[in-house]
């Protein structure tokens, strides 16, 4: 399996975006994921921030993250139709071809599943100019979208060709999902995998999700959930999937280290689950249900 399919994520790392760029490179990665802080926080400005990404010779991975966009309805949804646009330019100064939309938490979005792809239908519209990819996530604690084959359907009623899934191992496990559906999902509309893993065992609430996924995440290979995320990983490369891998690991302790000692841990995580998949040249098992 290519190395140059994982990157990183920014959120994982303390420091300014210059220092976060080259820590990632030393550390042998090409690609990075990048967030809207990173650009909008920059305090050269928004212009530095694009040269520094560009300089640094890394591909981004994708723009993070548009958060309760879907189900809104009258001056609501306008104004997140108005970000949503803002959001996209960022994309387009970037280069980045994949923006990342969470699935929504607000109290105010309707759960009606129609409605939900209506609006994401129109975002992919509205993406297409910039020449940008949708990926939309079922976040373990979404409101009326908590699962990724619930997401799935919002994609497929939905119907644009520039509107996939992405798939977190966080909020696959902590929701409790089967990765026996993956074989449900067409791998050409899977358009972004995150992964992380974090270090008990459950997470029953919704407000413990929430806490865990922005706190306690670690690592592939450094949680309890090793032999998921390793038969996670085996799945969506049998389903067909060949895209991008990106570390999500929201973690108090890593932002508090030095840079190189987290993306150490990062190429470590790698070796770890590049060793959990068959050696090249192995035929990958593929369920007749698949498309091809």
């Amino acid at each position: 399996m290519d190395r140059d399919r994982f990157g990183m994520d920014t959120i994982t790392l303390a420091g300014s975006l210059t220092a976060k760029l080259a820590a990632v490179k030393r550390a042998g990665f090409t690609q990075i994921m990048l967030s809207a802080r990173d650009i909008a926080g920059h305090p050269e400005g928004e212009d530095a921030a694009v040269a520094a990404v560009r300089a640094s010779g890394l591909r981004v991975t994708g723009f993070q993250v548009l958060r309760d966009f879907e189900g809104l309805s009258g001056n609501l949804h306008d104004y997140k139709v108005d970000i949503a646009q803002a959001m996209l330019r960022m994309c387009r100064a970037l280069g980045a071809d994949l923006l990342l939309v969470c699935s929504s938490t607000s109290t105010h979005a309707t759960g009606d599943r129609d409605a939900l792809a209506r609006d994401l239908a129109k975002l992919a519209l509205l993406a297409v100019p910039m020449n940008v990819r949708i990926a939309y996530e079922a976040l373990s604690w979404g409101r009326h979208v908590n699962q990724y084959m619930q997401a799935w359907d919002v994609i497929a009623r939905a119907g644009r060709a520039n509107l996939g899934l992405a798939l977190d191992s966080f909020h696959v496990l902590a929701a409790g999902s089967d990765i026996g559906d993956f074989v449900e999902i067409d791998p050409a509309r899977l358009f972004l995998v995150q992964l992380s893993d974090f270090m008990w065992r459950e997470t029953p609430s919704f407000e413990e999700r929430r806490e865990t996924a922005r706190h306690f995440r670690v690592f592939p290979g450094e949680g309890a959930h090793s032999t998921e995320v390793g038969a996670m990983l085996r799945a969506i490369e049998d389903m067909g999937y060949r895209g991008d891998y990106s570390f999500e690991v929201f973690n108090d302790d890593y932002v508090q280290l030095p840079l190189d000692v987290v993306t150490g841990r990062a190429a470590r995580s790698v070796q770890w689950l590049t060793g959990r998949l068959p050696r090249p040249g192995t035929p990958l098992r593929r369920s007749p249900s698949v498309a091809r």
